[in-house]
């Protein structure tokens, strides 16, 4: 982390004010860990309803109301932050996942999308660039750091869509699933091919039906086999 707490006066939600995104940690460095709770707390908008430090915790507790997101470390003592998304995706299909993690590596990246992350941010991302990336994920974006963005771009510019289950889409759930890959949030897409925003989302559910995946990042992942190498 290469950013620092900065105190702000807790200002309660007012009637009528947009809700509080509600986030959830996973990090198993207690000083990043109380770090990245008191940047979300204080900021307005914002609530960290828990924060654990494994994912066994995590799994055991996330019984009740969905987050509306939850950042994740990936390497964790126990199951990995990895296996701790895919585990929780079926579970909370409304929650968004982000990876948080010191990890940008290819492999890492496509395991954490295909398991159920919809974000990919490095451990040393500021605070603004954070809070930032989070409300992003919130309104149906695919945040990621400037580097790991390059890699996915760099792989969807050299892949192809399969010829396997997205032959079931029909034209029009092709055309917003080939705009998700290319990284539009849902508003845009509504507003270029000119239907609502629920039509999107009815359009991206129906995707992840046929395509036998729980998220709009495994269904780009699943669409345009991205063949990440370690090496990229």
């Amino acid at each position: 982390m290469n950013d620092y707490p900065v105190k702000k006066k807790e200002v309660p939600p007012t009637p009528g004010a947009s809700p509080v995104i509600q986030v959830v940690i996973v990090e198993d460095d207690a000083s990043v860990r109380q770090i990245l709770c008191e940047w979300i707390r204080q900021e307005e908008g914002f609530g960290c309803s828990e924060d654990f430090g494994d994912g066994e915790s995590a799994l055991a507790a996330l019984t009740g109301k969905a987050p509306d997101v939850m950042l994740v470390d990936i390497n964790l003592p126990g199951i990995s932050g990895i296996e701790c998304v895919r585990r929780l995706k079926p579970q909370f299909p409304g929650t968004q996942f982000v990876m948080l993690t010191v990890y940008e590596d290819a492999r890492h990246i496509f395991d954490a999308l295909t398991a159920g992350a919809t974000g990919y941010m490095l451990k040393r991302t500021s605070r603004d660039a954070l809070l930032t990336a989070l409300r992003e994920v919130h309104a149906g974006g695919s945040p990621m750091s400037g580097n790991i963005a390059r890699k996915v771009v760099q792989s969807l510019q050299h892949s192809r869509p399969t010829g396997g289950d997205s032959s079931e889409l029909s034209p029009r759930e092709d055309e917003v699933l080939r705009l998700l890959a290319r990284g539009y949030l849902y508003k845009e897409i509504a507003e270029k091919i000119g239907i609502s925003f629920p039509t999107v989302k009815t359009y991206i559910r129906r995707i992840c039906e046929k395509l036998h995946v729980h998220s709009r990042a495994q269904a780009v992942a699943l669409y345009t086999r991205v063949p990440l190498r370690d090496d990229d």
